[in-house]
């Protein structure tokens, strides 16, 4: 998925959260955003994906040249926009099996219950099987999928249980808002590396991650890498971007925008 940013500008209430972002994503490419705390990158990612606390103030939001801004976060969903949160929210009583599920058939995917070469739609026992792959391959334990969603998870549980989704749903555009936050070294290698198969597996979805860190970076290769402050993205660059930062931290930039 293509997706054009121009001049966005967004509020939530009377407080301006982000003051002209620009920035394109090839179909494809892997773009990393980094900044300091409330630079606006959390709330880039639930303007994407239709938050509707937030309200444009100016500027678009285009996926393959086609302008968004209007549509509500279900419409951008089954267009293949997802979001993997920065805090997971619990569904308690609805197993994982059962979202994904209903969001599958929300995407359009039929199931059925008998023999898939019978009926049209994928076999359910088929689908949970695929989940039960997706589950082991994440280190989640086989009960995993018949588990409340989210109650109960401990924090590493519920950001892999969010790339759990990106597998089962196989978006166009995925937008991961602080995935490796809460994860242990083991932890974010699995979800590394399962973004990474992912993404190989899915050569024309993007791929947006926004991190403090360039950890994650260790297991990821970056197209792109770009810098929020202050509602703005001030400094784009290649993988060594994220090194620099690393290093040197944002100071300069801060300085630069005052």
């Amino acid at each position: 998925m293509n997706l054009q940013i121009k001049g966005l500008k967004v509020k939530a209430g009377d407080s301006q959260i982000l003051k002209g972002v620009d920035l394109k994503i090839g179909a494809g490419e892997v773009h990393v955003v980094m900044g300091p705390n409330g630079s606006g990158k959390s709330t880039l990612a639930q303007v994407i994906a239709g938050h509707p606390f937030y309200k444009i103030s100016g500027g678009t939001i285009s996926v393959d040249r086609k302008t968004i801004n209007k549509l509500s976060a279900d419409k951008r969903a089954k267009l293949g926009i997802f979001l993997g949160f920065q805090n997971p929210v619990e569904i308690p009583g609805v197993s994982v099996f059962n979202v994904l599920r209903k969001a599958g058939q929300a995407k359009g995917q039929a199931f059925s219950k008998g023999d898939s070469k019978l009926r049209p739609g994928l076999n359910l026992g088929n689908f949970r099987n695929q989940l039960l792959e997706y589950a082991s391959s994440l280190k989640l334990s086989p009960d995993h999928i018949s588990r409340s969603f989210n109650e109960g998870f401990s924090g590493g549980e519920k950001k892999r249980n969010e790339i759990l989704q990106m597998l089962a749903l196989s978006p166009k555009l995925v937008i991961l808002d602080e995935i490796d936050s809460g994860l242990d070294v083991d932890g974010l290698k699995v979800v590394a590396q399962a973004i990474a198969k992912f993404h190989k597996k899915n050569p024309k979805s993007s791929i947006v991650l926004i991190t403090h860190y360039a950890r994650i970076l260790k297991y990821l290769r970056a197209d792109y890498v770009h810098v929020m402050i202050d509602g703005k993205i001030v400094k784009s660059g290649k993988q060594k971007l994220a090194s620099d930062i690393e290093d040197k931290g944002y100071e300069k930039w801060q300085t630069q925008s005052l």
